[in-house]
């Protein structure tokens, strides 16, 4: 999957946002403005992606190209490398799987406004 394939995947729900709130080579996702997705641009392509804490221990063990989340919260994020063999289908889902938590975790009210989007 190249960048703008995972671009699009990201963007294609609603109430997200993209942008670069860090520098200029880590471009961010948001949804109802909570980060469910963050992609290096700078060197080896990667995304780091939210997980539940079991999930991410499995995936780490299971894939080499998934590593504990760079400078995020270890327990909760995962950092997985796009130039290794994992495919388009598996990423999509731990895309899909990030999101899904953030959704999750919104107040009522925001769950509502995305739902009216």
């Amino acid at each position: 999957m190249n960048i703008e394939e995972l671009r699009e995947y990201c963007l294609f729900r609603k109430g997200i946002t993209e942008g670069f709130p860090f520098d200029d080579v880590t471009l961010v996702f948001k949804v109802m403005n909570k980060m469910f997705a963050i992609i290096s641009l700078n060197g080896e392509l990667r995304i780091s992606l939210k997980c539940e804490p079991e999930k991410a221990i499995q995936l780490r063990e299971r894939y080499p190209e998934v590593q504990p989340g760079y400078h995020l919260n270890k327990r909760l994020w995962n950092t997985v490398s796009l130039e290794g063999n994992l495919s388009d289908k598996l990423i999509k889902e731990w895309v899909d799987h990030s999101h899904d938590l953030i959704v999750e975790s919104l107040p009522k009210k925001l769950k509502m406004e995305l739902e009216n989007l």
